[in-house]
């Protein structure tokens, strides 16, 4: 049932009343409702529970009886012609599945809603904040709303769909310069209109990806949200060449190219924001499967406070960058922050005495005082062979987006020795690994002992909502999970719940969970022995090093984030 014990227990005051009103409007007989008052005097509980239990009744009966004494109409046969499907176009259908809620029609004044549940009044305020006007409910079974619910999207789909594949597509548009999406205007194709607000929509909800998958029957779009992939919507298979299509417009690529993976940039604005979208196509099975990494070109560098950084993590990066040379590693697996880190760094190093230029893949941050070099694979001009030209400039500060192999890794620590600072990015899943990881390139020991001065690993986790997080007690289970000891019983951790204002998500937002491996003469000797990641992390544990576990489980205690949270984020043997 959707109606709360509380609501419920204030209509039954009077058991009498009900029972004489469930009576006379439903298929109760005097001898069920004698029977469950019987059982009420002896367990307790409430009568339209009992009633529901002993099958005597159906939930929507009880419904109906709320329903009918706070004089809010009753609805079993819905006529779906008379719903609207224009006005769910500002609500997502996993937010109407989950608050059990469907607008019907609208006036000049008001919005009528279906709902099984008229006492969620969270919702019932979210839907007077969107629609701007008085809401008015109608009362209706679980079931039916769930099947209205779906047949009205797929009705809102469907429109686009036909408005889609009625107008054909114009591929001569007028492309130069960034396109405010939000000039569109009703004229426009559908096809363009439809597009424009799936990129809005990912803007708006602070998604980092859009993905675009198509399949036998239909197509799936998925956006990246805090790291965590969320299905938005899904569209017949029909529709995809046409989106497929105006995005490569777009992009400016080949829309007749569908069998090689194609890699473009688009330019647009977004209420005045400059928004640069990476857009990336690869030809699947059942079409071209599109992905467009959405980037904020105004975004200023992150200080390394707002990031998360803190404590001797944040002092030891603080020192690092004062550094005159040496060669100083960010790692982690892709889309958790280390070109962030980067030029939080560069950020701090930043100043009119310092020469700094980067090779990045592809410049994401555009920051003044900054010479920034993008790598372009289709002429050669690799990691490689950007730093091989940087370094004739005798830069200060180097930043090399990526060390994906020997020859990189051995210019970067050879710019080093000749007394350079240089930043980079490596793949590896904790701090200890990376110099196993520059040994198995193919770096001499003695190279990377002599020039390395650190490596931070980091991860970002989900922050929990501060509006709707709720205290909970740490389980035996989850001491055993997050390998803690010496925990009291009653140690008070934080859950997700979800409400309006996290997107019924639990988490707002990000935040860094890391480790610094400080290189001193104890590691540089195992270095030089070529000691596997193991022997290395235990010595930096001696030498001070709060390990990325070590690091998540003060951010759970301290209820920043959440336990399922850390265990998503982090792999065991990672944190281990």
């Amino acid at each position: 049932m959707n109606l709360s014990s509380e609501v419920l227990g204030s209509f039954e005051q009077s058991k009498e009343k009900i029972g004489e009103l469930l009576l006379k409007n439903t298929h109760l007989t005097r001898a069920q409702l004698n029977e469950a008052l019987e059982t009420q005097e002896i367990q307790g509980g409430l009568l339209g529970d009992i009633l529901v239990e002993k099958n005597f009744i159906q939930p929507h009966d009880l419904i109906k009886i709320v329903c009918l004494q706070i004089g809010i109409p009753f609805q079993i046969d819905i006529k779906l012609e008379d719903i609207d499907p224009n006005l769910v176009k500002d609500l997502s259908i996993n937010y109407s599945k989950h608050h059990q809620v469907l607008p019907c029609f609208e006036t000049d004044f008001c919005v009528t809603v279906l709902m099984s549940n008229p006492f969620n009044y969270n919702v019932i305020n979210d839907l007077h904040m969107i629609f701007k006007k008085e809401i008015k409910i109608i009362c209706t079974t679980p079931a039916r709303l769930e099947d209205a619910i779906n047949r009205v999207y797929e009705k809102a789909n469907r429109n686009i769909v036909d408005s889609i594949e009625d107008q054909e597509f114009e591929e001569n548009l007028d492309l130069e310069g960034p396109i405010d999406i939000l000039d569109a205007t009703a004229d426009e194709a559908p096809v363009i209109r439809f597009v424009n607000s799936v990129i809005f929509r990912a803007v708006k909800e602070r998604a980092s990806d859009i993905h675009i998958e198509p399949y036998d029957k239909e197509t799936v779009y998925r956006f990246r949200i805090n790291g965590v992939m969320t299905e938005i919507l899904r569209q017949p298979k029909k529709t995809h060449a046409a989106v497929s299509s105006r995005i490569k417009v777009m992009a400016k690529l080949d829309i007749a190219e569908k069998r090689l993976p194609q890699d473009g940039r688009i330019k647009i604005k977004i209420a005045g924001k400059d928004i640069d979208i990476r857009l990336s196509t690869i030809p699947i099975q059942s079409g071209e499967r599109i992905v467009m990494r959405i980037l904020e070109k105004n975004n200023t560098a992150l200080k390394l406070e707002t990031l998360g950084f803190r404590g001797k993590v944040l002092e030891g990066l603080q020192e690092l960058a004062s550094h005159k040379h040496g060669v100083l590693y960010v790692t982690g697996p892709t889309g958790h922050g280390k070109t962030t880190t980067l030029f939080a760094i560069l950020d701090r190093i930043n100043s009119p005495d310092k020469m700094i230029i980067t090779v990045e893949d592809p410049v994401e941050y555009e920051i003044p005082g900054i010479s920034q070099i993008q790598v372009n694979h289709k002429i050669e001009l690799s990691f490689a062979v950007a730093l091989r030209s940087i370094l004739r400039q005798n830069p200060d500060v180097v930043m090399v987006g990526e060390t994906r192999d020997q020859e990189t890794a051995e210019m970067a620590i050879n710019a080093s020795l000749t007394g350079h600072f240089v930043l980079s990015t490596l793949h590896t899943n904790d701090a200890s690994s990376a110099p196993t990881r520059l040994i198995d390139m193919g770096v001499q020991p003695f190279l990377i002992s002599s020039s390395l001065v650190g490596v931070l690993a980091q991860r970002l986790v989900r922050t929990l909502c501060k509006e709707c997080k709720q205290p909970t007690k740490i389980s035996d289970f989850e001491k055993v999970v997050l390998d803690v000891e010496n925990v009291p019983a009653d140690t008070t951790i934080f859950k997700p719940v979800g409400c309006a204002k996290c997107s019924n998500t639990g988490y707002a937002g990000r935040t860094v969970v890391s480790e610094l491996l400080l290189i001193n003469d104890e590691i540089r000797a195992l270095i030089i022995q070529k000691a596997d990641a193991a022997t290395i992390k235990k010595a930096a544990v001696r030498n001070g090093m709060r390990t990325l576990r070590g690091d998540a489980l003060d951010k759970i205690f301290e209820g920043v984030t959440s336990v399922d949270e850390v265990m998503r984020a982090i792999n065991s043997e990672e944190a281990n």
